[in-house]
This record gives C-alpha cells, sequence and structure tokens, in this order.
C-alpha cells in the first residue's frame, strides 16, 4: 500500500506537470535494471550522445528513491511529463497511473534478450499483476529479437502484437563487436591478472521466487574446489538479493579457485572472459550463446520448477542449447571430462537478424517515424 501510494504522488506530480509542453528533443530513460554502459539504455544513451548530441537526456536508476523525495516527486515526474521519448529496461509501475500525449512514444527494450522461463503476466498475480498490466498499456514500442519471442512477449506484456517489433535488441550488437569483447577481456584480466592462463568457468544461476526467504547455493564448494583443473578457475554470479545473503558463505575460497563475482559491475565483461557458462533458466543464455562458447545447464529442481515454479513457455530439454544436468555429480562430471554438448540451431532460430545493426535499426525506428 505505501508503494502504491508513493506512485500515486509521482503521478500527481505528472499530470500537474502535464500543464508544460513537451519537448521533441528530450528523451527520459528508465534504467533500474542496468543503468551500466553495456544495459540496454547504456546503449542508447551513448547512440545519442554520438548521433543526436542536441537531444537532452534524463535517466531515472534504482538510486532515485522516495528516501530523495524532491527529487522522485517532482523532477523526476516533469521530466517525464515533458519528454517526447521514454525507454525503459524494466516495468516501471508508476506508469499504470500516468496518461502520456499520443505524440510521446515509450519503448519497452527489456534487459532479458530472449526468454525461457514464463514471466511478467504469464506468472504475476493480485495487485503487481493489475499494476503491471496498467502500466504496459502505456508501450508504444516492444522491442524482441524474433518471431520466436513474439507471442511470448505479447502474453507476458498483455500488449498487442501489433505493438512488438522484430528490430533485435542492442545489447545483442555488443556481443558481435570482436573490438569490443577484446577490451571487456583486457579489463578482466587488469581486475583478475591473476587469471591469464586460466580456464574461466562462470556459474550464474537464475533467481527463484521460492527462494526469496532462504537462498541457497546448491553447490558443494568444496567438492566443487577439488574437482577443478590447475588450469580451472570457478566464478559465482548471483542475483544480488541471493548474493547479500550467501557473502559469508562465499569468502575465502579464491585461494580454492572459486571467486563471487557477484558484485562485479559488468556482466559482459565476465561472459567476454568466460569459456563455459553454466545456467539453468536465465535469459543470460541468449547473450552468451552469441560467443559460440559451450554451456552447461544445471537444472537441480527442473521437475519442482516446472510443477510449482513459473514453469516454461517450451520444452525445457529439447530448448536450451546444451547438456542438462540435475545433480551436482553431473554437473562436475561433465565439468571434469569438458563434455559438452551443443545446439547448433539455438542462434539461428532465435537470432534471425544478427548482423550487428540492431541499434541502427531502432534510431530508424523510433527518430525517424
Amino acid at each position: 500500500m505505501i508503494k502504491q501510494a508513493g506512485y500515486l504522488l509521482f503521478a500527481l506530480f505528472f499530470h500537474l506537470f502535464r500543464l508544460c509542453p513537451v519537448k521533441e528533443k528530450k528523451v527520459f530513460l528508465v534504467a533500474t535494471h542496468d543503468a551500466g554502459p553495456d544495459g540496454n539504455i547504456g546503449i542508447v544513451s551513448r547512440r545519442l550522445k554520438e548521433e543526436k548530441p542536441e537531444y537532452e537526456q534524463v535517466w531515472f536508476t534504482r538510486n532515485n528513491t522516495i528516501r530523495r523525495p524532491v527529487d522522485f516527486f517532482i523532477k523526476k515526474p516533469y521530466h517525464l511529463a515533458t519528454s517526447a521519448y521514454v525507454f525503459l529496461d524494466n516495468e516501471f509501475l508508476p506508469m499504470a497511473y500516468l496518461h502520456f500525449p499520443k505524440n510521446v512514444k515509450v519503448i519497452q527494450l527489456w534487459h532479458g534478450t530472449g526468454t525461457i522461463k514464463r514471466f511478467g503476466q504469464d506468472v504475476n498475480t493480485g495487485t503487481l499483476k493489475k499494476l503491471e498490466y496498467r502500466a504496459n498499456q502505456r508501450i508504444t514500442h516492444l522491442i524482441v529479437n524474433s518471431d520466436a519471442v513474439k507471442a511470448e512477449y505479447a502474453s507476458a506484456f498483455a500488449v498487442d502484437p501489433g505493438r512488438i517489433y522484430v528490430i533485435g535488441n542492442p545489447r545483442t550488437d555488443r556481443m558481435l563487436d570482436q573490438q569490443y569483447l577484446a577490451r571487456k577481456t583486457e579489463q578482466f584480466y587488469r581486475d583478475y591478472p591473476e587469471m591469464k592462463g586460466k580456464h574461466c568457468i562462470l556459474y550464474a544461476p537464475t533467481f527463484r521466487d521460492a527462494e526469496v526467504a532462504d537462498p541457497k547455493l546448491h553447490l558443494d564448494l568444496q567438492k566443487t574446489a577439488d574437482s577443478l583443473a590447475e588450469d580451472e578457475v570457478f566464478f559465482i554470479r548471483l542475483h544480488p538479493h541471493i548474493a547479500s545473503h550467501l557473502k559469508e558463505t562465499l569468502a575465502g575460497w579464491q585461494e580454492k579457485g572459486i571467486y563471487n563475482v557477484s558484485e562485479y559491475p559488468e556482466i559482459a565483461t565476465l561472459l567476454a572472459a568466460a569459456e563455459v557458462l553454466i545456467t539453468d533458466y536465465s535469459s543470460i543464455v541468449f547473450e552468451y550463446c552469441l560467443l559460440e562458447r559451450p554451456m552447461l545447464f544445471y537444472a537441480y529442481d527442473l521437475k519442482e520448477f516446472e510443477r510449482t515454479g513459473r514453469s516454461f513457455y517450451r520444452d525445457y530439454r529439447s530448448f536450451v542449447p546444451g547438456q542438462v544436468v540435475e545433480t551436482e555429480e553431473e554437473l562436475l562430471a561433465c565439468l571434469k571430462e569438458r563434455n559438452y554438448a551443443k545446439k547448433e540451431s539455438f542462434v539461428r532460430e532465435n537470432f534471425p537478424r544478427l548482423d550487428g545493426n540492431a541499434t541502427s535499426r531502432l534510431f530508424a525506428l523510433i527518430f525517424s517515424e
């Protein structure tokens, strides 16, 4: 109820400021998932600076909270109300109470480049579902990578398919840029010089709604450390909520080759450095697959996730581009043998326009209409 009251107060000031004229060259950027330079919003911001330096940019990030009431309830609503373009990488629930002028474009880029598990309107319930639905009705452009996910995103966001544009996600451009990847790898080795010559394994599990109150790692750290070859290191990248609960558990394992990189600022740098990715139901697979490197899917709770969790849009085992293992013993055996199966058709099916020009198509669509 407190959050809803905050959204309503935000909306009150927004509609007050709608009395001010919309500025044709003003952009409001909502980056509440990833405010870094490698996120969708960061890429759009940089391209704007390069191609349209005369455009004013105003950011809204997780740092903009009601603890700074003047900023949250007055400054941000004013800037949003006077912007001609709104880009988002996440849900922005105050929009449930906002009404934009017809000429304002609201572009949802989202933070995932695809989806394995169900999300949004397909899993949420109660007040959250209602607010999300109303907020999503403000979207004028929902950007996706392929026709394969168009129906899934239409359902998850509850938007008309006519507002979904299959032009590619800006983040995919970065994963195809060899110079960019080389810079990221160099950055990684500057941060971790001891990693040079090592075989880097990255474990990045998805967030599980059922483990909010009692997060678990589902890995025996000693067994994992013992299984590593001399030239191997094991990185663990957890969701921020899970990472905060398991920080002490993961402390002190670096000498045994296990690094907690949950607080490392850029996931793109970790992906560039990792020679193998271990994940489960995370959309991170859609970015890493562009590097054409092996993946393992450690789905220790697959049956339970299908039955009582979010479940999936498609058959999990036949969809993911790598071997599925359900026990720690299977996982460590695959790593030891470097036994990685790949599904070559995955990239082709999910990225039909893989040319590194997604950001250019976005700008042509939004700023040339």
